[in-house]
C-alpha cells in the first residue's frame, strides 16, 4: 500500500476524530475501574500508541474497554491499599498477551462464524445508539449500560433540552448528507464536529465535555516478590484473555470495513506492549476499542498512523491542552456516534433475514441480545458455543452420509471357495464398513449406535479405511467401541487400510490393540482371503 499525502491526511483527520471520540470514553472508563480519570487518559496514550505501533491492525484505535474497565474495577477492589500490585497485574497481563502472538494463538479467532460477528456487530451498533440517546436528548448519561438507558429513556424525553436536541440533530444530519465531493477534504464526522461545536456557542446551556484532567504520569515499578506473582497470575490470565479476545474482533470488525485483512499474532503482540507500558505509567490496561474504530475507519484512517495520532493528540490534551476540547457539547458526539452505530449494524445481513437459514439466524439473534443485554464478551463464548452446535448438526449428517455399511454376498465375495450349492443364496456371513473422508466427535455417538447393529449380523466384518482423510480422538474411540461390540458378538474383525492418515489417530489411542496382527490387511483380496480362513470350518 503505497503512502501519499491524502492517506496521510485520511489518517490525521481518522486520528482527530478517533481522539474526540476517545476522550471522554477513556475519562468515564477510568472513574468506572476506580483509578480515577487520568488513569483512563493514560491508558488510553499508552495502549493506544504502542499497539499502534506494533500492532497487526491497519485502522484498530486501542485504548480502555467497558469490559477491561470492570475487570480492573474488581482488581482495584482487591488491592485498594497497595495500588503497586493491581499495575503490577496489568503489566504481567501485558506480557501474557505478547506470549499468545508469540505462540500463534490469535490466528484461531479467525475461524469466528459469520452470524457470531454479524450478531456482536450489530448489538454493538444498537449499544451505541441506546448510550447515546440520553446525551441526544441533553439530559445526562444514565449508568446501567443498554438497559440503564432504555430505563431513563421516558423521563429523558419527557425533559428534553431542545438546544442540546438541535446541535445533536444537525451534526447527526451533517454527518449522515455530507456531499461526496468535500469528503476528501473534510470528513463527514470532522465537518458534523465542527457545526455542531460552532452551532454550540449559540445554542448554550447544554452538557458539554467539561475540563479534562493534566499531569505527567508517574512510574510505578512492579512488585515482584512470590506472593504477589503467584497472586497476580489469575487476574492476569483474566484481563489478557479478555483483552485478546475484545481485541481481535474488533480488528475483524474493522478487516469488514476497510476490505483489508490483519495480521492477529502481531496484534496481540502490540497489545501486550501496550498493556505492559500501561502497567508501568499507572494507566488502565485497554483493547481494541470498538467504536474509536469504527469512527477512525469511517473518518479515512487506514493504516497504523491514525492510531498513533489518535494517542498523540491524548497525550497533548494531558500535557495542557485540554481546554480546547472543554467546551464541544456533548450533543455533538451523541449525533456523530448515532451514526456511527447505525454504520456498524450488520443492515446486509438483517435485509436478508427472511432468506437466511434458521440455525444461522439462531446464531446471530443470541449473539446481538446478549451482546446488547448481557456483556460482549458472554455473547461471543455463546455465540461460538450455539454456532459450534449448529456447525456439529451439519457435520454429523455430512459425516454419517459417507459411511458405507453393506453386506457382502457370499457368492461374489467369496466364490466357490464359500461352499458350493449353499441352501440360501443370499446368505452373507461377510460385511463391510467403508469410512470415506473425515469423522469427528459430531458423528460419534450415531456411529456406534447405527453401526453395531450392522456388525452383530455377520460372522467377519473388515473395517476399510483406505478412503479416511482424518478421524479425531472421539471418532478413533468409537471405532474402538465398534471393535468390542464385534468381540462380544464373537464377530472377526478385518482391518484394511489403517497404515493411511488414519493412522495418526489410531495407533497413538492403541485402538486396534485387541486385532490379532494377522488381520491388518492392504486390499480387498488379502481381505477375502483373511476372511475366508476365519469362516474355514
Amino acid at each position: 500500500m503505497s503512502y501519499n499525502m491524502e492517506a496521510f491526511r485520511g489518517d490525521l483527520f481518522g486520528g482527530i476524530t478517533a481522539a474526540v471520540v476517545s476522550l471522554p470514553m477513556a475519562l468515564a472508563f477510568g472513574v468506572v475501574s476506580g483509578l480515577g480519570a487520568l488513569a483512563g487518559l493514560y491508558g488510553a496514550i499508552a495502549v493506544g500508541f504502542f499497539a499502534a505501533v506494533f500492532g497487526g491492525t491497519r485502522s484498530l484505535i486501542s485504548g480502555p474497554t467497558g469490559p477491561m474497565s470492570v475487570v480492573m474495577a474488581v482488581i482495584v477492589t482487591s488491592y485498594v491499599d497497595d495500588l503497586t500490585e493491581a499495575f503490577t497485574i496489568v503489566l504481567m497481563a501485558g506480557i501474557i498477551q505478547i506470549l499468545l502472538g508469540l505462540l500463534k494463538i490469535g490466528r484461531f479467532i479467525a475461524y469466528t462464524p459469520y452470524s457470531v460477528i454479524s450478531g456482536f456487530m450489530s448489538g454493538i451498533g444498537v449499544i451505541i445508539i441506546l448510550l447515546q440517546t440520553m446525551p441526544f436528548l441533553g439530559a445526562p448519561g444514565a449508568g446501567g449500560g443498554p438497559i440503564g438507558a432504555l430505563r431513563a429513556l421516558p423521563e429523558a424525553m419527557s425533559n428534553v433540552n431542545m438546544n442540546a436536541l438541535a446541535i445533536a440533530v444537525v451534526a447527526l444530519a451533517v454527518s449522515a448528507r455530507w456531499p461526496r465531493r468535500f469528503r476528501r477534504v473534510l470528513p463527514p464526522f470532522l465537518a458534523a464536529l465542527v457545526a455542531g461545536t460552532l452551532l454550540g456557542v449559540w445554542l448554550t446551556g447544554t452538557p458539554l465535555i467539561g475540563s479534562v484532567p493534566t499531569g505527567l504520569p508517574e512510574v510505578w515499578l512492579p512488585g515482584l516478590t512470590v506472593e504477589v506473582l503467584t497472586g497476580a497470575i489469575q487476574p492476569a490470565l483474566t484481563l489478557a484473555l479478555l483483552g485478546a479476545i475484545d481485541t481481535l474482533l474488533t480488528a475483524l470488525i474493522a478487516d469488514s470495513i476497510t476490505r483489508t485483512r490483519h495480521r492477529p499474532d502481531q496484534e496481540l503482540v502490540g497489545q501486550g506492549i501496550g498493556n505492559a507500558m500501561a502497567g508501568l505509567l499507572g494507566g488502565l490496561p485497554g483493547a481494541g476499542n470498538t467504536l474509536g474504530t469504527v469512527v477512525n475507519a469511517r473518518a479515512g484512517g487506514l493504516t497504523r498512523v491514525s492510531g498513533m495520532t489518535c494517542a498523540v493528540i491524548l497525550f497533548a490534551i494531558v500535557m495542557g491542552l485540554g481546554r480546547f476540547v472543554e467546551g464541544i457539547p456533548l450533543a455533538v458526539l451523541a449525533g456523530i456516534l448515532m451514526k456511527v452505530g447505525w454504520d456498524i449494524i450488520d443492515w446486509r445481513f438483517l435485509v436478508r433475514i427472511r432468506h437466511v437459514r434458521r440455525e444461522q439466524l439462531v446464531v446471530m439473534v443470541t449473539t446481538l441480545g446478549l451482546t446488547v443485554f448481557l456483556d460482549l464478551v458472554t455473547a461471543v463464548v455463546v455465540g461460538l458455543v450455539v454456532a459450534g452446535m449448529v456447525s456439529a448438526l451439519k457435520l454429523e449428517r455430512l459425516e454419517l452420509d459417507n459411511v458405507v455399511s453393506a453386506p457382502l454376498l457370499d457368492d461374489t465375495f467369496l466364490g466357490d471357495a464359500a461352499g458350493a450349492g449353499q441352501a440360501d443364496p443370499f446368505s452373507a456371513r461377510v460385511g463391510l464398513v467403508v469410512f470415506r473422508g473425515t469423522y469427528t466427535v459430531a458423528s460419534s455417538n450415531r456411529l456406534v449406535n447405527t453401526l453395531s447393529v450392522d456388525i452383530r449380523d455377520h460372522e467377519v466384518v473388515i473395517l476399510d479405511f483406505s478412503e479416511t482423510d482424518y478421524m479425531d480422538d472421539s471418532a478413533a474411540l468409537v471405532v474402538a467401541q465398534l471393535i468390542d461390540v464385534a468381540i462380544a458378538e464373537d464377530t472377526e474383525c478385518v482391518v484394511m487400510g489403517a497404515d493411511g492418515p488414519v493412522a495418526t489417530s489410531l495407533q497413538p489411542l492403541d485402538v486396534l490393540r485387541r486385532i490379532p496382527s494377522g488381520r491388518f490387511v492392504s486390499d480387498m483380496d488379502e481381505a477375502r482371503a483373511v476372511a475366508l480362513q476365519l469362516l474355514a470350518p
